[in-house]
């Protein structure tokens, strides 16, 4: 087999770009180049041969190369050399050892151009994949910031630079309205492989630990462990409660949540569109932290069924539709908070029982 001298400086100069560009380290397609090299020349010259791969990263040059076991009689030409011509090659070769064999074909130039460009194609894929994989992974409960590309039935996408994401359509908020190239915040629920279409970014306008995350960005407090959230409870777009509590009998949590004038509560409720949020502080006292969660509803009576897990109150009977509130949401989310099943009653109500 004629050796010719095959020169890759142009596919060198594309990784050192892909280095640049893409953060894709030059050693490792190096590498993934030599390996598709070897897999295309067994391939085309249908030989079980070892070959090695020789890449001169200064001049570029591309040489082959079969590894022979030196023996003193051959069985296997493929992977197996005399020893007599081991000699002739290396007046070093001695029995048993390995002696590589420069066997660069003629036409190798053409392969070496063809299976480059496509290993270099496929792992690039590859390697972004990994990289939004690990990159999104360590960003799953965080918030990320992105543009509003398109919106479907599905959902909406998102340009978050390197990848796409999707705001799937039940993770949306209806009261919310996009358009086209506008900055998103999200939160990034989940990274799932969706195979040959790669990694898809689930993000979440919707979800609870949303604004769990917008008050954690926000109140330094919160970031610095002196105040905690202990529960959120969310209609999206409608009204969120958030129970809150503080390590440090010094700390107003309540007050660190809303900030002065307002201004950290009122950062949160824009970012959300106008939803209405309530700040209540936890105890670890069930009736109390109950009737907290009711805020802003006069409660005149707590009754426990802790058997049932129900929780009667009684409020005056102007504050029945204040304690049940607007769809039932005062209610429906206090209950949430709190774990327990939530009757409200009027007093009237209540008074004409205790009359019967």
């Amino acid at each position: 087999m004629k050796v010719e001298k095959v020169n890759a400086k142009e596919l060198l100069q594309a990784l050192e770009e892909l280095q640049k560009e893409r953060g894709i380290t030059k050693e490792y397609m190096i590498e993934s180049l030599k390996m598709a090299l070897e897999a295309a020349y067994k391939k085309n010259y249908e030989t079980n041969e070892e070959v090695n791969i020789d890449i001169n990263e200064e001049t570029g040059n591309i040489k082959v190369y079969a590894v022979k076991k030196i023996v003193s009689e051959v069985e296997d030409k493929d992977v197996e050399i005399s020893i007599d011509d081991a000699k002739e090659i290396s007046k070093r070769a001695k029995l048993g050892n390995d002696i590589k064999i420069e066997v660069t074909p003629k036409n190798f130039g053409r392969i070496a151009a063809s299976s480059g460009k496509q290993i270099i194609i496929q792992r690039v894929r590859e390697a972004e994949k990994d990289l939004i994989m690990t990159q999104y992974n360590d960003k799953q409960g965080e918030i990320v910031v992105g543009v509003v590309q398109r919106s479907d039935k599905i959902g909406m996408i998102i340009d978050l630079g390197k990848v796409e994401a999707i705001i799937p359509a039940k993770e949306l908020v209806p009261t919310e309205i996009y358009e086209s190239h506008q900055r998103i915040k999200a939160f990034v629920l989940s990274v799932e492989d969706s195979g040959r279409f790669g990694p898809q970014v689930i993000l979440s306008r919707r979800s609870p630990n949303f604004v769990r995350k917008l008050f954690e960005l926000e109140v330094p407090e919160i970031e610095e462990g002196l105040v905690e959230i202990r529960g959120v409870a969310r209609e999206a777009g409608f009204r969120t409660k958030i129970a809150v509590w503080s390590n440090d009998e010094n700390i107003d949590p309540i007050g660190a949540c809303i900030g002065k004038k307002g201004i950290r509560k009122n950062a949160i409720s824009e970012e959300l569109f106008g939803e209405k949020i309530d700040i209540i502080a936890y105890t670890d006292d069930l009736p109390s932290f109950i009737v907290n969660a009711l805020s802003p509803a006069e409660i005149l009576a707590i009754d426990l069924n802790e058997e049932e897990n129900i929780a009667t109150i009684v409020v005056p009977d102007d504050k029945f539709a204040l304690a049940i509130g607007a769809r039932g949401q005062n209610v429906k989310l206090a209950a949430i908070l709190t774990g327990w099943k939530i009757d409200i009653k009027k007093l009237s109500d209540v008074e004409n029982q205790i009359i019967e």
